[in-house]
């Protein structure tokens, strides 16, 4: 791991390259408002985004807004959001959030981490995204499982850190106005080219600051990452690379697929 006197700058310049590639990251879940990006942050627990944005449209003309999923039956919803996977808990979660954001928020998605928190299906992850992209409000750094594998191949954090710990380290090297940017940088990065089983070495901005680097650099890190950044016009949990492999299917819904629902840092 790279040394407390170094990692600042380290990350640093991981930002300044990345923003090159990504000068305005965004979320690649799809959301028209808040209470959308909400829901579909919740549904997205071990599902991909791509999944999400197909169930999306369906899922919010039948139920545009809090009060009407509020007056819905959770059974009702589950053929909806089946392809989620862990659909009965989350059609129990999100009608849960839409009857208490009704009941006690007055049908407004609130501003406040500790209130989002205390909603049905609500982790601490979801609240950092939800508060960074819909209200501009930087609570942490989202770390999901493309964030903690490029930290971890950075060298920023130690190998096995939870997501508690990785967003701890990574907030405490950079400014908080970079948070929100930083999350999505990350998340971007490591879902399009520092993929888990092929990552781009060659073709990475980052070649040159990574120890955990493979082969030789494709031309300078600015013309790589101008390149990186045509792979993030890409919608959903796929990229344009060539040798990239195909997308993993969703997960099928087991009959009986109500028990479990990673509320904490999904990964």
């Amino acid at each position: 791991m790279v040394a407390p006197s170094d990692a600042a700058s380290l990350l640093s310049e991981v930002d300044a390259r990345l923003a090159v590639a990504l000068p305005e990251p965004v979320c690649e879940l799809d959301h028209d408002d808040a209470w959308q990006l909400l829901v579909v942050t919740i549904l997205s627990a071990k599902a991909r985004d791509a999944v999400i944005n197909e169930i999306r449209p369906v899922l919010f003309e039948r139920w545009p807004g809090p009060v009407e999923l509020a007056a819905a039956d959770p059974e009702q919803v589950e053929p909806v959001i089946r392809r989620s996977g862990t659909y009965r808990t989350k059609a129990r979660a999100i009608v849960g959030c839409a009857k208490a954001i009704v009941e006690h928020h007055g049908g407004q998605v609130p501003a406040s981490y500790e209130q989002l928190v205390a909603l049905s299906g609500v982790s601490h992850k979801t609240a950092n995204l939800v508060l960074g992209i819909a209200f501009g409000e930087a609570s942490g750094i989202v770390v999901d499982t493309h964030v903690a594998r490029v930290a971890e191949r950075l060298g920023l954090v130690a190998a096995g850190r939870n997501p508690k710990q990785v967003e701890r380290r990574l907030t405490g090297l950079i400014a908080r106005e970079r948070w929100i940017a930083m999350s999505h940088e990350l998340i971007l990065h490591g879902r399009h080219l520092c993929r888990a089983r092929a990552p781009s070495c060659p073709a990475c901005a980052l070649h040159e600051l990574c120890p955990s680097r493979r082969g030789e650099p494709e031309g300078d890190w600015k013309e790589r990452a101008e390149a990186e950044g045509q792979l993030f016009a890409v919608r959903g949990d796929q990229s344009r690379l060539v040798d990239a492999p195909a997308p993993a299917p969703a997960r099928p819904a087991a009959a009986n697929d109500d028990d479990h629902h990673e509320a904490e840092d999904d990964f």
